[in-house]
């Protein structure tokens, strides 16, 4: 197959999930891709390979996100990975998606619970990504393109998700700052923000629950629950070549919910 966009496409936690969603969408359209895991190697090897049989080449590379210290070494062998399958030294999308949620409501909440959704879902995504754009040899090309996971958690409230709302709301104010931080560089940075999703988010409880899923529908204006399927394609739209014009945006693919 010809390559008809020379794009390469970094997806954290792209092993299962909306990150799966993500990058099966880029790879019809087209991109290239390096995904990330923290477990599941044979999930991660399954998306490798699904992308593979579609023509398109694909990497994995194992990264805890929030074990900052190893992003020095992940930098090196991303970098290493691009030379030796690509000839090149950047990518060109960043999609940070890795994370997980937690029950958190007053009186029920450890610090343990809040230092590791802070780690993954801010600290990790903030210092992976500077990682990845700073530097003397930046790996994210200029004229590149960043989307950050958000949720619809950040407009309308669902307990008992408070912390992991408050820290997707703290993605959604710093994807501005970024956007006009990697502007003169020609970087977009926007935001995704999935309303309810049958994965495996909260221990997959949309999926399994046939009550939540009729609940969610009549709450939904285009009046079904939301699939993986759904958003992957929503973040390939999002980097496509006519939307260079967007920056420091919060897009919230839900469907209409809670409108």
């Amino acid at each position: 197959m010809s390559d008809p966009t020379g794009k390469i496409a970094v997806i954290t936690g792209g092993n299962r999930g909306l990150g799966r969603a993500v990058a099966k969408a880029l790879g019809v359209v087209g991109v290239d891709v390096v995904l990330t895991y923290r477990s599941h190697e044979d999930e991660a090897k399954e998306v490798v390979e699904e992308l593979a049989a579609h023509g398109r080449k694909a990497e994995a590379i194992q990264l805890d996100t929030t074990r900052t210290s190893s992003f020095a070494d992940f930098t090196d062998a991303l970098r290493s990975r691009l030379r030796a399958r690509w000839g090149r030294d950047s990518f060109d999308i960043l999609v940070n998606n890795a994370g997980f949620s937690g029950n958190t409501t007053l009186g029920n909440t450890t610090e343990d619970e809040i230092d590791e959704l802070f780690a993954v879902h801010f600290k990790g995504v903030y210092l992976l990504t500077q990682a990845l754009t700073t530097g003397g040899t930046p790996l994210l090309a200029d004229g590149g393109r960043i989307v950050n996971f958000s949720s619809g958690l950040a407009r309308f409230v669902t307990s008992p998700y408070a912390v992991y709302a408050s820290m997707k709301g703290a993605i959604e104010v710093l994807t501005r700052y970024w956007a006009a931080e990697l502007g003169p560089r020609g970087i977009t940075v926007n935001t995704i923000a999935p309303g309810p999703v049958a994965t495996d988010f909260a221990g997959g409880y949309l999926r399994a629950s046939e009550d939540v899923q009729r609940a969610m529908t009549g709450m939904t204006a285009l009046g079904r629950i939301a699939h993986a399927a759904d958003i992957g394609p929503a973040v390939a739209a999002l980097v496509s070549d006519g939307t260079g014009w967007i920056t420091g945006q919060r897009i919230e693919a839900s469907g209409g919910f809670r409108l």
